[in-house]
């Protein structure tokens, strides 16, 4: 490789990082390197399959653009994925330091493994980015941050990657915790006068994986060892994995210096099942339990059941224990009757975007291109995010589908209207009431 090759592509860079934001460059254009270049083909190394085909899809046009300009023809582009056995950063380790982190495996559920993980359009790249962090620590997305609601497949993921490490990289420790977990520890090692051991056991593992992370919101002891924590991992290049059930920007409380590391890698979100994905659920689930479900159950149940993974397990499970104890099959009557306390019984009625909106507007006595529109005055923004609510409460859309029928709004803006009307139900009884009142209009 010369170094007019070298040049050219150094300037490539140079071009790209000045058109695109500076955390997307870190991610998806500084772990590139040039592996040759030779009869007007350019190959690019890059760290893994997944890689690879979110670089094609999100900037190989980019990198295409500013090569034929720098060369005033056309280069071709071709891919390279580095062997695995280069993707990890050696360094000196502890000895002190236990296989695994002794104590942790404990944690893991053996049934949260990639295998029996169900994958669909709602957690396609949560699923894809945690395994390629599993097959490469540290290669690109470091730190990988996963956030959603409760019960959507979070810890599974986590507890995934954790299983791949015992299965295929012996030689490499873990540690699995909640937040909760790293804030009690920490207590009980400043009482006890063993911060030093405490460091040293969080600091010298080479996967730190935290569950629950938005917990440390409020807590600024937990936050200062925590930041201490991640810039010793981050700076040894080891992999950090963190879930929360909100963005790093929306978590109240964090620290900016610990948001702005949280960002520094790749954040990607797992919305609620679309009713295949949950029928799909449900048959993994039985699979593995070796239950016997009847394709119409699973709809009955997958048609009910629409935003919590565990719930629609939990009622699995309650009919096969009811099928056990009574030698019963189980039929779309019979788990009518079971589940009758945890779903509704009557069949759902299709309700629409467009049907709530005009059901809100007429609530609040606004017009639909008001709701649609980009006001944020009291008097339209709240009634826009209890539609907004309402459309990923009472239909299959997802939230970029939601955001496509309110004018083209992003889909973090839905998530965040989602979570913030959610919240607010619980605190203001005057607006729950308000809400209560909009569904019973839509359904009847």
């Amino acid at each position: 490789m010369g170094k007019n090759t070298n040049s050219l592509w150094e300037e490539a860079l140079r071009k790209i990082r000045g058109e695109i934001d500076e955390k997307d460059f870190n991610i998806w254009i500084k772990p590139l390197k040039m592996h040759s270049f030779t009869s007007n083909t350019l190959t690019i190394q890059v760290p893994n399959q997944f890689f690879k085909e979110r670089l094609k899809e999100k900037y190989l046009s980019l990198i295409q653009l500013k090569l034929n300009e720098l060369e005033k023809s056309n280069v071709k582009i071709d891919f390279y994925i580095a062997p695995r056995e280069n993707h990890y950063y050696p360094y000196q380790k502890d000895q002190k330091i236990i296989k695994y982190q002794e104590g942790y495996t404990s944690r893991l559920n053996p049934r949260y493994n990639f295998e029996t993980f169900v994958v669909g359009n709602n957690n396609r790249l949560a699923h894809a980015a945690a395994l390629a962090v599993a097959q490469s620590p540290s290669a690109a997305y470091n730190p990988l941050f996963i956030y959603g609601d409760v019960g959507l497949g979070k810890t599974h993921l986590l507890q995934a990657i954790a299983h791949f490490i015992m299965r295929n990289k012996s030689e490499l420790t873990f540690t699995y915790l909640s937040s909760e977990q790293f804030t009690n520890e920490l207590i009980n090692a400043i009482r006890d006068d063993k911060t030093v051991e405490f460091r040293r056991k969080y600091r010298n593992t080479d996967i730190l994986l935290v569950d629950d992370i938005h917990f440390l919101a409020g807590k600024e002891r937990t936050q200062e060892e925590f930041f201490h924590t991640f810039n010793a991992l981050y700076e040894a290049h080891r992999q950090i994995v963190l879930s929360s059930d909100r963005p790093p920007t929306e978590i109240p409380t964090l620290e900016k210096r610990l948001r702005s590391r949280f960002e520094w890698g790749l954040i990607t979100d797992i919305q609620p099942p679309d009713l295949e994905t949950r029928i799909a659920i449900l048959k993994k689930k039985a699979e593995i339990e070796n239950i016997n479900l009847d394709d119409q159950v699973a709809i009955f149940i997958a048609e009910r059941v629409k935003t919590n993974i565990r719930k629609l397990e939990g009622c699995l499970m309650r009919l096969a224990a009811h099928s056990s104890l009574y030698n019963e099959k189980i039929t779309v009557n019979s788990a009518k009757q079971i589940l009758k306390d945890i779903i509704p019984q009557k069949e759902p009625r299709e309700v629409t975007v467009e049907l709530i909106q005009k059901n809100v507007a007429d609530y609040y006595k606004l017009k639909i291109s008001q709701l649609k529109g980009k006001k944020r005055i009291k008097s339209i923004a709240l009634p826009r995010q209890i539609a907004m609510y309402l459309c990923r409460e009472l239909t299959e859309c997802s939230f970029p589908e939601i955001g496509e029928k309110f004018g083209g709004k992003d889909h973090t803006t839905i998530m965040h209207a989602w979570r913030k009307i959610k919240e607010e139900r619980v605190k203001n009884k005057i607006l729950d009431k308000e809400i209560e009142e909009i569904i019973q209009k839509i359904m009847s």
